[in-house]
């Protein structure tokens, strides 16, 4: 009995399982079935062919498909490029979608299961709606649009779920975000068919007249697609606004004679929507920014509206908690270009160069940003012959002692005789500024144990609570009474050893600071070709500091000259520059480079205590800093058919017996002329190196990075940006990694 019982089960799985659940209405094209069992898409499709539950379909390129299911008349329709798999149960109807684009039209009269769009990232589940359905096999994400009616959308890594309304969207990610945002034009997928359903009803019923006899009063399935555009719109590549924390910028060559092309005119209104995650002090959190940016005429403003939440749910309070900083909210204001008569950025500070740049070059105040915000300012004006130039690198640094600060005043003598002469001024008037102090105690966080209490600071076993004497107040709970951890009362210690009063930025103050002067004669200058000759004689002096246990600095100065000094520009398509350097005694070109901030102040955390270095100490330690060299210097920048630019520079010093050198480049592939690409930058800065490509050994002078944005549709990205820097732990380099991943709009 047993035995014919499950040979009855076996036949009726079988003709289940065989059955036939649909049609194909139209295919054109390279279109193939692989049946329920098979290893290979077989069966070549033609118009009436019979779908069976657990069949794979899949259409080729520039090809489609159209199958209408027989119990509901609901209607599916499949683009190119496009693999799923027929799954029917008792109470469900799953299509399960592998790669590309299909359109569904989803029937409520007549339907007994539910329906179902599944990827391996989400779950689409219909009750009775006109959407479509798209998922990226290679980048692990998807993206449903509402056309009619309302469905949920169910991201399978996170658990989230969205509900999706006509011209709505959700996408879908394997970070496990989801994110639901308003539909613009172009995110509804172009019909693969123009004829309309209902002519293909009236053509199928012949076939499927026994199925529907019993149904004939039943209105047909109405399926209206609108047609879209065949042209896409292009999407304009706007990275400054979605990540204004763009490194890559600092790598522009200094030496580029601005492009003779009229810059294209920008938008009144942009604005970026970014969902992803973001490190800052070491912790991740989810992050929400709003990025819009407005224009009016000469006047441009940018805002930064971040919020962070942590793994709890809990908002990170530190950006909203001040007046001060509401400051941070704005990410920019800007009036004018350079070229005006007068123009202004406040803010955020991109590639800023005075002059020639050989003692300011490159030089970028968002390196450390989000964890570091800073507020900064570039302005200058013109009249009559003379120009000057203000540089200001965050004006927050002035509460702690001062800022980094630059000035230029040029003088042309005629438009008959167009020498310019050029005077820079740049100090950074206290490299201790930049130092973080959260609690404001005059301790930075890097030295105080207590980083957000004001009153303590010393920890030496690291069990929270305050050394004896570790701080200016006795903390309710009593000081330590064994502070070094080594189960011993400190009273009955003979061998106490407790970390000493940290470094105070009330005690210490330590400035660098360096002028130039500069000649430059334009010898040709025509629309194909310019020709530019200069001269530089640059000054860079660092007082003597006497300081304390932690830090003090013998005086230093030196000199770089370059003479001559030549840059080009051929069809404002290809830019060139060289220079010979001379160089006496502790000089360095661009001493505040793209990553000053990176390496402004460094601690050496030894056995023997703490030691703090500025950036002239590790880069004149050695004690052949000083010797006078000479070489030279040259930088290439292209722009290869506007489908790639990029531009490179390299440095060559030599002594007797010692040789400096430096290398930076960018690349960067214009994303207009790739499908699915946002963006795609890669960038390398190693300065005053023996050996700059020796990238298995990096030094603190090390920063690269990467940007590669993904356009899962017009005006959707994921943006993935990723920086490496490196900073002196004393017992040798740490390497400080920076990942933001990041779902960004551009409505």
């Amino acid at each position: 009995m047993k035995k014919y019982i499950f040979i009855i089960t076996i036949l009726i799985t079988s003709f289940l399982s065989a059955q036939s659940i649909g049609r194909v209405m139209k295919s054109n094209g390279t279109v193939l079935i692989k049946p329920m069992g098979a290893g290979t898409y077989s069966v070549d499709v033609k118009p009436g062919q019979a779908i069976s539950n657990g069949d794979a379909i899949r259409v080729g390129d520039a090809s489609f498909a159209v199958v209408i299911f027989i119990d509901d008349k609901s209607v599916v329709k499949i683009r190119e490029n496009t693999d799923f798999q027929f799954v029917e149960t008792t109470n469900t109807r799953s299509l399960i979608i592998d790669q590309g684009t299909t359109l569904h039209n989803v029937n409520k009269e007549g339907r007994t299961k539910a329906y179902r769009v599944e990827t391996p990232v989400s779950v689409a589940s219909v009750k009775g709606t006109e959407f479509s359905a798209f998922h990226d096999a290679v980048a692990g994400v998807d993206k449903f649009v509402g056309k009619s009616g309302n469905f949920d959308v169910f991201n399978t890594i996170s658990g989230q779920t969205v509900n999706v309304g006509p011209g709505q969207k959700a996408v879908s990610n394997a970070l496990g975000q989801l994110i639901p945002a308003p539909a613009q034009p172009g995110d509804y997928p172009e019909d693969p068919e123009g004829e309309s359903p209902d002519q293909e009803d009236q053509d199928q019923q012949q076939e499927d007249r026994p199925e529907q006899q019993q149904n004939n009063q039943q209105p047909d399935v109405q399926q209206q697609q609108e047609r879209q555009p065949q042209k896409r719109q292009v999407q304009e590549n706007r990275v400054d606004s979605q990540q204004p924390s763009d490194p890559s910028a600092t790598q522009q060559s200094a030496q580029e004679p601005p492009s003779s092309s009229a810059p294209k005119p920008k938008k009144p209104f942009n604005l970026g929507l970014g969902v992803g995650s973001a490190t800052i002090d070491g912790n991740i959190y989810n992050q929400i920014a709003l990025r819009p940016e407005l224009s009016f005429g000469k006047l441009g403003i940018g805002l930064d509206l971040v919020v962070y939440i942590d793994n709890q749910g809990n908002v990170r309070e530190d950006e909203w908690d001040e007046a001060s900083d509401f400051i941070d909210k704005l990410l920019y204001i800007r009036w004018g270009e350079k070229s005006d008569p007068f123009w202004l950025r406040w803010g955020s500070l991109n590639n800023v160069t005075l002059g020639y740049g050989g003692l300011l070059g490159g030089y970028s105040n968002m390196m450390e940003f989000p964890s570091v915000r800073k507020v900064g300012i570039n302005t200058g004006f013109g009249f009559g012959n003379f120009g000057t130039e203000i540089f200001l690198s965050n004006i927050k640094d002035f509460s702690r002692g001062g800022t980094l600060l630059g000035l230029r005043g040029t003088y042309k003598l005629s438009d008959a005789i167009p020498v310019k002469f050029g005077l820079n001024f740049v100090t950074d008037m206290n490299q201790f500024s930049g130092l973080k102090d959260s609690d404001k105690d005059t301790y930075p966080d890097m030295f105080d144990d207590f980083p957000n209490d004001k009153l303590l600071w010393n920890d030496t076993d690291g069990d929270g609570i305050a050394d004896l004497n570790g701080g200016s107040e006795k903390p309710d709970k009593g000081w330590d009474i064994d502070g070094d951890g080594d189960n011993i009362l400190d009273t009955e210690d003979s061998d106490l050893k407790l970390k000493p009063t940290p470094f105070s930025l009330k005690d210490n103050k330590a400035t660098a600071q360096g002028f130039a002067f500069d000649v430059g004669y334009p010898i040709l200058n025509s629309k194909s070709f310019s020709l530019e000759a200069y001269m530089e004689y640059n000054k860079l002096m660092f007082p003597k500091v006497a300081g304390d246990a932690y830090y003090s600095r013998k005086a230093m100065d030196g000199t770089g000259i370059t003479i001559p000094g030549m840059r080009a520009s051929l069809f404002s398509f290809l830019n060139m520059s060289f220079e010979y350097r001379i160089k006496q005694g502790f000089y360095v070109p661009q001493f505040f480079d793209g990553s000053y901030d990176l390496s402004r102040v460094v601690a050496e955390f030894g056995e023997s205590g703490t030691i703090i270095r500025t950036k002239d100490q590790v880069l004149f330690a050695d004690s052949t800093a000083s010797i006078n060299s000479a070489g030279m210097y040259g930088s290439v920048s292209a722009n290869l058919f506007n489908l790639i630019s990029f531009n490179a520079s390299y440095a060559n010093m030599k002594a007797d017996t010692v040789e400096f050198n430096s290398f930076s480049t960018l690349i960067n592939v214009n994303a207009e002329n790739i499908p699915k690409l946002s963006v795609a930058q890669a960038y390398y800065q190693r300065n005053n190196d023996k050996n700059p490509f020796d990238f298995e050994n990096p030094s603190i002078n090390t920063v690269f990075g990467y940007k590669v944005g993904y356009e899962v549709s017009q005006g959707v990205s994921l943006i993935w940006d990723f920086r490496q820097f490196y900073r002196d732990t004393g017992t040798g380099l740490e390497p400080v990694k920076q990942t933001t991943i990041e779902t960004a709009f551009d409505f």
